[in-house]
């Protein structure tokens, strides 16, 4: 079966290469720790001439050979490599932003094999405190496009990882979103804190830990905040009341419980209503299992996880930007 479109998920530690055939079908994948921090940097010859150019060496390494057999084919990309340090800044779009019209936006870049790269740009939402996402627009609009049209309207989508996003959707609108730096700052003091220094990884998942880490952060103890709370992660080891392999599922279920808890009061202001919203999670399977665990504890009873949403974003934005056709003829 041929491909129709080549699509790259283009972040800050790794790219994901696609190659896509009718309805965003999958064909082949990659994935390449070339992110655009850490691009790749020993030349070589692309397209008849030596290149030093990082962003071009990871493309073609990712997709090269793809497009030896289909020069034609169609590139579109998201996320970080629209950034201002990504290969072509692709200006963020406003909120309330419409996902599927994000495809008329898209900035291109003539890559050295005269094959245009079309970049989704992000979404901005402009307040005291700005909050910006690359690529999250992407993979919201593909949880859309397989929901039916009634499920959007108490709809919060839920995109855990370094920076977890939770975003509010509304007649296929992005019209709000929290950030959440919970991923990195677990990384940071499990690597760079007094945290880390007794800490010691597991050979599996300590489920009853990170239960406890959630439930700290929920209770009473919980309310004075994560700063904190966090200290625990120490003293309850030198209490010997956790050992050294169940610091790290614990830390991670009181950052997580913190998030969550901070989640359910601000959706339950900004709804005015006791009632929480129903959750649709997108990432990692681990980490969103982590996430539907805490949830659970947090009150949050409807939570279901999408898969292929990346992959069905980028197809449904190069359909609505005239890259490819919807359903061509045979």
């Amino acid at each position: 079966m041929l491909a129709q479109l080549i699509a790259l998920d283009w972040g800050t530690t790794s790219l994901r290469a696609y190659k896509l055939t009718t309805g965003g079908q999958v064909l082949e994948q990659r994935s390449l720790s070339s992110g655009i921090m850490q691009l790749p940097g020993t030349p070589r010859m692309i397209a008849g001439q030596e290149c030093t150019d990082g962003f071009e060496l990871a493309f073609d390494e990712a997709c090269g050979d793809w497009l030896d057999a289909q020069p034609d084919l169609p590139v579109i990309a998201c996320g970080m490599v629209g950034s201002a340090q990504g290969w072509r800044e692709a200006a963020y779009c406003d909120t309330p932003a419409n996902v599927a019209n994000l495809g008329t936006s898209l900035q291109t870049v003539r890559s050295l094999r005269g094959v245009d790269v079309h970049i989704v740009p992000g979404v901005i939402q402009r307040s005291r405190l700005p909050n910006v996402m690359r690529g999250e627009e992407t993979q919201v609009l593909g949880v859309l496009q397989n929901l039916p049209a009634e499920a959007g309207g108490d709809l919060l989508i839920g995109l855990p990882g370094s920076h977890s996003k939770w975003v509010e959707v509304a007649d296929g609108c992005i019209v709000q979103f929290d950030t959440f730096m919970t991923g990195e700052v677990f990384a940071v003091l499990s690597e760079h804190s007094i945290l880390g220094r007794t800490q010691q990884k597991g050979a599996s998942f300590d489920g009853q830990a990170f239960d406890r880490g959630v439930q700290v952060a929920l209770s009473a103890d919980g309310e004075i905040g994560p700063l904190s709370t966090l200290f625990s992660a120490r003293s309850l080891g030198l209490t010997g009341e956790l050992s050294a392999t169940a610091q790290p599922d614990y830390l991670s279920g009181l950052l997580i419980g913190h998030e969550l808890s901070a989640l359910a009061s601000v959706q339950r202001r900004r709804r005015n209503s006791v009632h929480l919203p129903s959750i649709v999670l997108i990432g990692n399977a681990q980490l969103c299992a982590r996430y539907s665990r805490a949830l659970d504890a947090c009150g949050f009873a409807r939570v279901t996880l999408a898969e292929q949403a990346t992959e069905r974003g980028l197809w449904q934005l190069a359909v609505a930007a005239g890259l490819i056709t919807p359903n061509p003829s045979r």
